[in-house]
Protein backbone atom coordinates (compact mmCIF):
# COMPACT_ATOMS: atom_id res chain seq x y z
CA UNK A 1 0.00 0.00 0.00
CA UNK A 2 2.42 2.61 1.31
CA UNK A 3 6.36 2.25 0.43
CA UNK A 4 8.57 4.68 2.34
CA UNK A 5 12.06 5.00 0.49
CA UNK A 6 14.88 7.28 1.78
CA UNK A 7 13.03 9.67 3.12
CA UNK A 8 13.95 12.62 4.84
CA UNK A 9 12.86 16.15 5.71
CA UNK A 10 14.72 19.00 7.65
CA UNK A 11 14.03 21.94 9.21
CA UNK A 12 17.11 24.03 9.28
CA UNK A 13 19.48 21.96 11.81
CA UNK A 14 16.85 19.89 12.57
CA UNK A 15 16.10 16.26 11.04
CA UNK A 16 12.54 15.88 11.53
CA UNK A 17 12.00 12.60 9.42
CA UNK A 18 14.74 10.10 8.34
CA UNK A 19 13.37 6.64 7.45
CA UNK A 20 15.49 4.84 4.87
CA UNK A 21 12.75 2.22 4.22
CA UNK A 22 9.22 1.55 5.12
CA UNK A 23 6.55 -0.38 4.22
CA UNK A 24 2.56 -0.12 5.09
CA UNK A 25 0.67 -3.20 3.72
CA UNK A 26 -2.96 -3.24 2.85
CA UNK A 27 -5.57 -3.59 5.78
CA UNK A 28 -2.99 -2.48 8.39
CA UNK A 29 -4.30 -0.34 11.21
CA UNK A 30 -0.92 1.40 12.37
CA UNK A 31 -0.75 3.20 14.83
CA UNK A 32 2.10 6.34 15.04
CA UNK A 33 3.52 7.23 18.48
CA UNK A 34 6.11 9.60 20.08
CA UNK A 35 6.95 12.20 21.82
CA UNK A 36 6.26 15.92 20.84
CA UNK A 37 8.27 16.25 18.48
CA UNK A 38 9.22 12.94 17.01
CA UNK A 39 8.16 13.82 13.68
CA UNK A 40 4.80 12.35 13.19
CA UNK A 41 2.74 15.01 11.70
CA UNK A 42 5.29 15.72 9.43
CA UNK A 43 5.45 12.27 8.03
CA UNK A 44 2.13 12.73 7.54
CA UNK A 45 2.22 15.80 5.38
CA UNK A 46 5.12 14.02 3.47
CA UNK A 47 2.63 10.79 2.52
CA UNK A 48 0.12 12.97 1.98
CA UNK A 49 2.68 15.71 -0.27
CA UNK A 50 2.19 18.55 1.90
CA UNK A 51 5.52 18.73 2.16
CA UNK A 52 8.44 18.41 -0.24
CA UNK A 53 10.74 16.21 0.96
CA UNK A 54 14.43 16.92 0.97
CA UNK A 55 15.57 13.33 -0.16
CA UNK A 56 13.37 10.11 -1.02
CA UNK A 57 10.06 9.62 -1.75
CA UNK A 58 6.71 7.73 -0.54
CA UNK A 59 4.39 5.97 -3.43
CA UNK A 60 1.29 4.80 -2.06
CA UNK A 61 -0.35 1.90 -4.63
CA UNK A 62 2.94 2.23 -6.95
CA UNK A 63 2.33 5.45 -7.40
CA UNK A 64 5.29 8.36 -6.37
CA UNK A 65 3.01 10.95 -4.77
CA UNK A 66 4.91 14.21 -5.76
CA UNK A 67 4.16 12.71 -8.82
CA UNK A 68 0.66 12.23 -9.39
CA UNK A 69 -2.55 12.68 -7.66
CA UNK A 70 -4.60 9.50 -8.70
CA UNK A 71 -3.96 7.93 -5.16
CA UNK A 72 -6.00 11.38 -3.65
CA UNK A 73 -9.30 9.42 -5.10
CA UNK A 74 -8.72 6.32 -2.50
CA UNK A 75 -7.29 8.65 0.12
CA UNK A 76 -8.74 10.23 3.08
CA UNK A 77 -6.95 12.51 5.73
CA UNK A 78 -7.80 14.89 8.23
CA UNK A 79 -4.56 16.45 10.00
CA UNK A 80 -6.17 20.01 11.37
CA UNK A 81 -8.85 22.18 11.04
CA UNK A 82 -6.95 23.76 8.45
CA UNK A 83 -8.57 21.04 6.05
CA UNK A 84 -11.93 22.17 7.06
CA UNK A 85 -14.21 25.44 4.65
CA UNK A 86 -14.87 26.83 8.23
CA UNK A 87 -17.23 29.06 6.86
CA UNK A 88 -19.59 26.73 5.30
CA UNK A 89 -22.12 24.79 7.59
CA UNK A 90 -21.12 20.93 8.37
CA UNK A 91 -23.59 19.95 5.89
CA UNK A 92 -22.84 21.97 3.42
CA UNK A 93 -19.44 20.60 3.81
CA UNK A 94 -20.74 16.67 3.72
CA UNK A 95 -22.03 17.61 0.72
CA UNK A 96 -19.07 19.24 -0.85
CA UNK A 97 -16.76 16.43 0.13
CA UNK A 98 -19.49 14.52 -1.60
CA UNK A 99 -19.62 16.21 -4.26
CA UNK A 100 -15.75 15.67 -5.09
CA UNK A 101 -16.12 12.30 -5.45
CA UNK A 102 -19.47 11.57 -7.15
CA UNK A 103 -21.55 11.03 -4.45
CA UNK A 104 -25.05 12.06 -4.54
CA UNK A 105 -26.78 13.84 -1.26
CA UNK A 106 -28.88 10.76 -0.85
CA UNK A 107 -25.83 8.73 -0.83
CA UNK A 108 -24.07 10.93 1.46
CA UNK A 109 -27.08 11.18 3.55
CA UNK A 110 -26.95 7.59 3.67
CA UNK A 111 -23.19 7.47 4.78
CA UNK A 112 -23.35 9.93 7.52
CA UNK A 113 -25.90 7.81 9.55
CA UNK A 114 -23.39 5.51 10.75
CA UNK A 115 -21.65 8.74 12.79
CA UNK A 116 -25.10 9.40 14.59
CA UNK A 117 -24.12 7.90 17.99
CA UNK A 118 -20.62 10.58 17.40
CA UNK A 119 -22.00 12.88 16.07
CA UNK A 120 -24.63 13.09 19.20
CA UNK A 121 -26.67 15.66 18.42
CA UNK A 122 -24.63 18.43 18.05
CA UNK A 123 -23.46 18.87 14.50
CA UNK A 124 -25.75 18.60 12.31
CA UNK A 125 -29.17 20.89 12.24
CA UNK A 126 -27.29 23.25 14.07
CA UNK A 127 -27.83 26.63 11.40
CA UNK A 128 -24.06 27.57 12.05
CA UNK A 129 -21.00 27.64 10.63
CA UNK A 130 -18.52 25.51 11.46
CA UNK A 131 -15.99 28.20 12.52
CA UNK A 132 -18.40 28.28 15.36
CA UNK A 133 -18.10 25.00 16.52
CA UNK A 134 -16.37 23.79 19.30
CA UNK A 135 -13.38 22.36 18.72
CA UNK A 136 -14.06 18.91 19.59
CA UNK A 137 -17.13 19.21 17.21
CA UNK A 138 -14.59 20.16 14.29
CA UNK A 139 -12.31 16.88 14.80
CA UNK A 140 -15.57 14.97 14.54
CA UNK A 141 -16.32 16.85 11.25
CA UNK A 142 -13.14 16.61 9.67
CA UNK A 143 -12.67 12.89 11.17
CA UNK A 144 -16.33 12.27 9.40
CA UNK A 145 -15.23 13.89 6.06
CA UNK A 146 -12.57 11.97 5.63
CA UNK A 147 -13.88 9.07 5.62
CA UNK A 148 -17.33 9.58 3.71
CA UNK A 149 -15.93 8.44 0.19
CA UNK A 150 -15.01 5.14 1.75
CA UNK A 151 -10.97 5.58 1.23
CA UNK A 152 -8.68 2.61 0.89
CA UNK A 153 -6.22 4.29 2.37
CA UNK A 154 -7.45 6.40 5.70
CA UNK A 155 -4.79 9.07 7.79
CA UNK A 156 -5.90 10.97 10.81
CA UNK A 157 -3.86 13.05 13.15
CA UNK A 158 -4.52 13.04 16.42
CA UNK A 159 -7.89 11.40 16.14
CA UNK A 160 -9.04 11.27 20.02
CA UNK A 161 -7.80 14.89 20.95
CA UNK A 162 -10.48 17.37 21.95
CA UNK A 163 -13.22 14.90 21.75
CA UNK A 164 -15.18 13.86 25.09
CA UNK A 165 -14.42 10.45 26.62
CA UNK A 166 -17.76 8.83 24.98
CA UNK A 167 -16.95 9.86 21.76
CA UNK A 168 -13.31 8.67 22.12
CA UNK A 169 -15.02 5.55 22.51
CA UNK A 170 -17.04 5.91 19.84
CA UNK A 171 -14.89 6.56 17.02
CA UNK A 172 -11.82 3.78 18.11
CA UNK A 173 -15.16 1.07 17.42
CA UNK A 174 -15.50 2.73 14.43
CA UNK A 175 -12.42 3.00 13.39
CA UNK A 176 -11.91 -0.48 13.74
CA UNK A 177 -15.11 -1.31 12.12
CA UNK A 178 -14.55 0.41 9.14
CA UNK A 179 -11.00 -0.96 8.94
CA UNK A 180 -12.30 -4.96 9.43
CA UNK A 181 -15.51 -4.12 6.94
CA UNK A 182 -13.51 -2.18 3.90
CA UNK A 183 -9.81 -3.87 3.89
CA UNK A 184 -8.78 -0.02 4.37
CA UNK A 185 -5.81 0.97 5.73
CA UNK A 186 -6.01 3.21 8.46
CA UNK A 187 -3.10 5.01 9.97
CA UNK A 188 -3.73 7.52 13.10
CA UNK A 189 -1.42 9.44 15.08
CA UNK A 190 -1.96 9.62 18.76
CA UNK A 191 -0.31 11.00 22.17
CA UNK A 192 -2.77 8.30 24.11
CA UNK A 193 -0.76 4.77 24.26
CA UNK A 194 -3.99 3.18 25.32
CA UNK A 195 -6.19 4.57 22.38
CA UNK A 196 -3.42 3.74 20.28
CA UNK A 197 -2.92 -0.05 21.80
CA UNK A 198 -6.97 -0.32 21.62
CA UNK A 199 -7.31 0.17 17.61
CA UNK A 200 -4.13 -1.20 16.07
CA UNK A 201 -2.66 -4.05 15.20
CA UNK A 202 0.63 -2.24 14.55
CA UNK A 203 2.65 0.00 16.23
CA UNK A 204 5.53 2.25 14.50
CA UNK A 205 7.90 4.65 17.14
CA UNK A 206 8.97 7.26 16.10
CA UNK A 207 11.87 9.30 17.65
CA UNK A 208 13.68 12.42 16.48
CA UNK A 209 12.14 11.41 12.97
CA UNK A 210 13.57 7.94 13.26
CA UNK A 211 10.96 4.57 13.25
CA UNK A 212 12.98 2.95 15.77
CA UNK A 213 10.47 -0.04 16.51
CA UNK A 214 7.73 -1.40 14.98
CA UNK A 215 5.48 -3.04 16.92
CA UNK A 216 2.88 -6.30 16.29
CA UNK A 217 -0.05 -5.88 18.89
CA UNK A 218 -1.46 -9.01 19.22
CA UNK A 219 -4.14 -8.63 22.42
CA UNK A 220 -2.56 -5.63 23.55
CA UNK A 221 0.74 -6.74 23.92
CA UNK A 222 2.47 -3.75 22.50
CA UNK A 223 1.07 -2.04 26.23
CA UNK A 224 4.32 -3.07 28.43
CA UNK A 225 7.14 -2.32 25.64
CA UNK A 226 5.49 1.04 25.17
CA UNK A 227 5.21 2.07 28.71
CA UNK A 228 8.82 0.56 29.54
CA UNK A 229 10.23 2.74 26.93
CA UNK A 230 8.48 6.35 27.11
CA UNK A 231 9.11 5.57 31.47
CA UNK A 232 12.74 5.09 30.43
CA UNK A 233 12.70 8.21 28.38
CA UNK A 234 11.43 10.30 31.41
CA UNK A 235 14.16 9.97 33.77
Amino acid sequence: MIQISNLQKNFGTKKAVDIENYTICQGDMLGLVGNNGAGKTTLFRLILDLLKADRGHVTIEGIEVSKSEEWKDFTGAFIDDGFLIDYLTPEEYFYFVGKMYGLSKEEVDERLQPFDRFMNGEVMGQKKFIRNYSAGNKQKIGIISAMLHHPRLLILDEPFNFLDPSSQSVIKHLLKNYCEEHGATVIISSHNLNHTVDVCSRIALLEHGLILRDIQNVDNSAEKELEDYFNIQAF
